[in-house]
């Protein structure tokens, strides 16, 4: 089983690009929440563990994780209301984000007790690393079971507004690369942290793999760089193609048995560009459509 720890959110998304004033059309999301659902439709065995409300918008977004096969046994619940994350999207359909958090449910996750015996990887990042005291639980369960040797994978996935301490964060982020296997990361959000690949590299992670938006993507490793191009389509918004990057690449290593950082130390060329261009295809897919819509196996391998 692959557990994805994080924030699960409405997203509201203009129904037009370029208009400050265009009607929001609530969105399920959240990077985690994208990540479980792209890996439930992928085929993957998925579970979410996160602390979800009991408001409307929380049973919506539980409802979704049992409809696309994702486990909710590690959720947790509470009355608190849902953070929302306001988007607005540019002339090429790249999205940032407004994001109203305060005294929300997400926040207030707590760290839950040993987890199912059938484990073998977990998968962290966006605001649930940023927004305490939410964040300190899950920094806790990434280390418990790194120590344990479930493999970690982590995508900071940068949200600079709220993060009230750069430097402060950037020194929490290099405290969490000895736990992490695989660290994914946009070219934007390697910007904003350093960049220092190889120290990166040398602090923990088996592998590193960067996004490069339409340009593809690369992976560096001990033993070499391996890159894929991007795969061309018609981009209706980039929601959820960074998430969905995140599940491919899981389910990919899953699928294969090498859910571990010996194995992922391991590959070479031709199986990282294998890897590599199944993620860019899932991704890709998800930019052909609105909001953060992940492939389907079927689909991905159509």
């Amino acid at each position: 089983m692959i557990v994805v720890a994080g924030e699960a959110l409405i997203d509201l998304v203009p129904g037009s690009r370029g208009d400050a004033l265009a009607p929001l059309l609530p969105a399920r999301g959240g990077g985690p929440y994208n990540t479980a659902v792209a890996l439930g439709r992928l085929g993957a065995d998925v579970a979410f563990c996160s602390r979800i409300s009991t408001d409307a918008f929380g049973d919506s977004l539980v409802e979704r994780l049992r409809a696309e096969n994702v486990s909710t046994e590690l959720l947790q619940r509470g009355p608190e209301p849902t953070s929302l994350a306001v988007a607005s999207l540019g002339a090429d359909g790249s999205a940032s984000y407004a994001f109203h958090v305060a005294e929300c449910a997400d926040r207030l996750f707590t760290t839950p007790g040993r987890l199912p015996a059938g484990v073998r990887a977990l998968s962290f990042g966006t605001c649930s690393l940023v927004l305490e005291p939410g964040a300190s639980a899950y920094e806790e369960l990434m280390r418990r079971e790194a120590g344990r040797g479930v493999f970690v994978a982590l995508d900071p996935n940068i949200r600079a507004g709220l993060i009230a301490d750069p430097d402060a964060y950037r020194e929490r982020f290099r405290g969490w690369l000895p736990y992490v296997s695989l660290l994914k990361l946009s070219e934007e959000d390697a910007h904003w942290l350093g960049p220092d690949v190889p120290g990166w590299l040398a602090a923990g992670p088996a592998a590193v793999v960067v996004t490069r938006g339409g340009k593809g993507l690369t992976a560096f490793t001990a033993g070499g760089e391996f890159s894929v191009p991007g795969v061309r389509v018609d981009v209706v918004d980039t929601i959820g193609a960074g998430d969905t990057v995140n599940a491919a690449l899981l389910h990919g290593l899953s699928a294969r048995g090498l859910l571990s950082a010996e194995a992922v130390a391991g590959l070479d060329g031709d199986a990282w560009t294998e890897l590599l261009g199944l993620a860019a295809r899932a991704a890709a897919l998800t930019c052909s459509r609105a909001g953060a819509e992940p492939p389907y196996a079927s689909e991905l391998h159509a």
